[in-house]
């Protein structure tokens, strides 16, 4: 007792806002791997601090893989998940505080971006972020012009197998990198774009901007992707058509190599890729920095370049 009243010990608590997401682009099966793992409070990784709210369907009429999927997810997220769905973009403003880009054609994300960019909320675009150099470079004027926060990267780059193999280094430098994975193309998403990024965003996780100049090689069920950075480092990526589909490779230090197989991890790399998309919806952090992600983006389209020209192309 102290001056008559008993003294009781203060109780801090800590609340956690809940993102209101929109979503726009059901032609992926990340719009439902994403509900999933963020409405599900059983779901072994559930992630916590968002929710979909309000989804625009979209989907590109001249690419297959887009406009034929439309349906599955979109009745995947209004009857298992009860996202309200809107018939625009635009009717989705103002029922969100943050937003997720899913439309799997990169094609349509510089024209999504300019248009939920004035809505003043943060925005995750999923990959690709584009297929053009010059429209991932308009993205991140829009976005500092607007002082809007854009991020964007495949969730392979969190994937816990490569981030323990990473972490395993500790300070030594990368030296260099041989990474491997599928490299399927398809009609509507130029070259590498498709699919080669996944590996490629790997590549940059582990080695860092800077790449100055790639040299492919390709035949018809193979592909090695060969970046050269300004410090004289080599990071390679193997592609295949051939029917391997995991992701792997070997990290080079001056302390040893040290391999990884993303198939050996237990965590869904989607889960992964949530835990770091809802802290920057907070502004709690980043996830690829928009140079980062402008020149994954550059690589690919060197990349492609190469593939044609069986030359050295510069970013």
């Amino acid at each position: 007792m102290a001056g008559g009243y008993l003294l009781r010990p203060v109780l801090a608590f800590t609340f956690m806002k809940t993102f209101q997401i929109g979503m726009a682009g059901l032609d992926t099966s990340h719009a439902e791997a994403f509900a999933n793992l963020l409405h599900d409070a059983s779901h072994e990784h559930h992630v916590t601090g968002g929710r979909i709210t309000v989804a625009y369907p979209g989907g590109s009429p001249d690419f297959d893989l887009s406009i034929n999927r439309v349906g599955k997810f979109t009745g995947a997220l209004r009857d298992g998940h009860q996202v309200k769905m809107v018939d625009s973009l635009a009717a989705m403003r103002g029922k969100c505080d943050a937003v997720m880009l899913e439309s799997v054609d990169g094609r349509v994300h510089l024209e999504q971006f300019r248009e939920v960019a004035d809505w003043g909320v943060p925005v995750f675009i999923d990959k690709p972020l584009t297929v053009s150099v010059s429209e991932a470079r308009e993205i991140v004027r829009i976005a500092a012009e607007k002082k809007v926060r854009v991020t964007s990267a495949s969730a392979i780059r969190f994937a816990e197998a490569f981030v323990n193999s990473l972490a395993e280094g500790g300070n030594d430098p990368v030296l260099g990198v041989d990474f491997y994975g599928p490299m399927a193309f398809v009609s509507g998403c130029p070259g590498y774009f498709w699919y080669g990024i996944h590996s490629v965003e790997m590549l940059y996780a582990a080695m860092g901007p800077g790449c100055r100049e790639v040299l492919t090689t390709s035949t018809e069920e193979h592909d090695v992707l060969l970046g050269r950075w300004a410090d004289g480092r080599v990071g390679a990526v193997r592609g295949n058509r051939a029917g391997m589909n995991t992701f792997g490779g070997t990290v080079f230090r001056k302390s040893g190599a040290r391999s990884f197989d993303v198939s050996t991890g237990t965590k869904p790399y989607y889960a992964s890729l949530l835990e770091k998309v809802i802290p920057f919806f907070a502004d709690e952090g980043e996830i690829v920095s928009n140079p980062e992600m402008v020149e994954v983006i550059a690589f690919l389209d060197a990349a492609n370049r190469s593939r044609e020209s069986q030359k050295w192309e510069t970013l």
